[in-house]
């Protein structure tokens, strides 16, 4: 049996479904940028096999372990880690078979789409996960792991990526990525600027971290001035590891251009740890704003995506630390926690500014306003709750008409879980084809435009975007 419909995602209208397949036929084999995410260089510096099935899709993958979780799963029963190295279950066996047996509770969501594709596509598997056939699907994994043509490089060359980016704090040390370099493969895994853990007050160990970068630099950043450079010397650092982006995560889009002296203030007030939280987020704000300014000179391409009210759970933050699926959406005004960055520098076209959101009601009423018209603005695509079928097409029938095509920067996969990138990228493609021919067959887009746009949503604009 084949686990995926070939005509998955597209319309049901005939005339529709024939445009659909026409365009997604011209770009479905186009090579893959990955341009943000999070798979680990590691894996492509030192190129081991993966240990088990269970270690490749359940254990580091919080979308599928959030919705067993929710249905009384528990994180230890499915090899998550605990902070203090308390026991988890480690037999990748059992691990599945728990998996296997729950694995209905993923119907309908866009990690079915992702886990099937991977099972039919990359491993070859012709039956559907179950508790019947648990071991039967782990056994064939396991075999293919076993593989040369299985290990990460490997399978960076069949997925055709062209070019993917990790996403470092500002204090590593880059050393997989050297390693990369050093190796001679020609794979390009390039990393990007993550500077929340010495920008963010309210991060643990953030004087820790600005001492660091002192360290790392040679910069004095007890004071302002050193803390600046500390953060241009870091920038230079990665954009020589390939960097082409820097990545921001603030629970609000805040933005401030404060005088440099209070500034100056809020900064030490923060390595103190004697920052109200209101203080912490206009100095993240502040921040904002300078990383800003640090991309006028180097070029970073900068990425802002807020809204996420992170480790919702304090007994899951606890046990299990950060990023394991209680990170919620919240509501998130853009319109006017942009404005001071935007009046500082949003009309020179050297910067480039992409915006994510968690929150969909601001996509027509300030996002696609906003990037409709100030020149450094571009909508980031639909991203990790909604990374789904729906949430795609909600984007673009939401932000088309106000931003068109070209005000986004075509699809990123934001991802870990290295198998699931091509089936992203998949998703994104035909429902992108399914939208266009939409516009075609309702007269509002001409079908000889329409292969062009397609090429431009699923390359183009992110080559352009991230300056790959």
């Amino acid at each position: 049996m084949t686990l995926l419909d070939d005509d998955r995602l597209f319309p049901l209208e005939a005339q529709s479904r024939d445009i659909a397949r026409a365009l997604y036929a011209q770009i479905r084999d186009m090579p893959i940028l990955s341009p943000h995410g999070h798979t680990d260089p590691r894996w492509f510096a030192e190129d081991q096999a993966f240990p088990d099935p269970a270690q490749l899709f359940v254990t580091p993958d919080h979308y599928v372990f959030r919705m067993l979780c929710s249905q009384g799963v528990a994180l230890a029963d499915l090899g998550v880690p605990r902070v203090d190295g308390g026991p988890v279950q480690t037999d990748g066996r059992r691990i599945w078979r728990l998996f296997a047996e729950n694995y209905h509770l993923l119907r309908g969501t866009p990690s079915r789409l992702w886990l099937d594709h991977a099972f039919q596509d990359v491993f070859g598997l012709d039956r559907r996960l179950t508790a019947e056939t648990a071991d039967h699907c782990y056994d064939h994994i396991a075999d293919c792991l076993a593989r040369p043509e299985f290990r990460p490089r490997a399978l960076f060359e069949r997925f055709n990526i062209e070019a993917i980016a990790t996403t470092e704090a500002a204090t590593d040390d880059l050393r997989w990525h050297r390693m990369i370099r050093d190796s001679g493969w020609q794979g390009r895994v390039i990393t990007a600027y993550r500077p929340d853990g010495v920008i963010d007050p309210e991060m643990p160990g953030f004087a820790e971290n600005v001492a660091l970068m002192g360290e790392q630099t040679g910069c004095d950043t007890a004071t302002w001035a050193g803390y600046l450079e500390a953060h241009r010397a870091r920038r230079a650092f990665f954009i020589k590891h390939g960097a082409t982006s820097s990545d921001h995560g603030h629970a609000t889009a805040r933005t401030e251009d404060l005088p440099q002296d209070r500034a100056e203030a809020l900064f030490l007030k923060a390595l103190r740890g004697d920052c109200t939280a209101d203080e912490a987020d206009a100095f993240r704000g502040h921040m904002l704003t300078e990383m800003a300014r640090m991309s006028l000179d180097d070029g970073l391409v900068m990425q802002i995506h807020p809204g996420s009210r992170r480790n919702h759970s304090d007994e899951i933050l606890a046990t299990f630390g950060r990023d394991k699926g209680f990170d919620i959406p919240g509501r998130t005004d853009y319109v006017t926690a942009l404005r001071p960055l935007l009046n500082a520098v949003g009309m020179d076209p050297r910067l480039t500014v992409i915006l994510f959101t968690l929150d969909e009601t601001a996509y027509a009423r300030e996002l696609a306003p906003l990037a409709g018209v100030w020149p450094c603005l571009r909508l980031g695509p639909a991203w990790w709750f909604h990374d789904s079928p729906e949430g795609m097409r909600r984007f673009r029938e939401m932000t088309t008409e106000t931003a068109g095509f070209y005000n986004t920067v075509g699809f990123n996969d934001d991802t870990r879980a290295f198998c699931s990138i091509p089936a992203r990228h998949d998703v994104a493609r035909r429902v992108d084809c399914s939208w266009l021919a939409t516009l075609v067959a309702t007269g509002r887009l001409a079908e000889d435009e329409a292969p062009e746009v397609a090429r431009d949503l699923t390359y183009g604009l992110a080559k352009r975007a991230y300056k790959l």
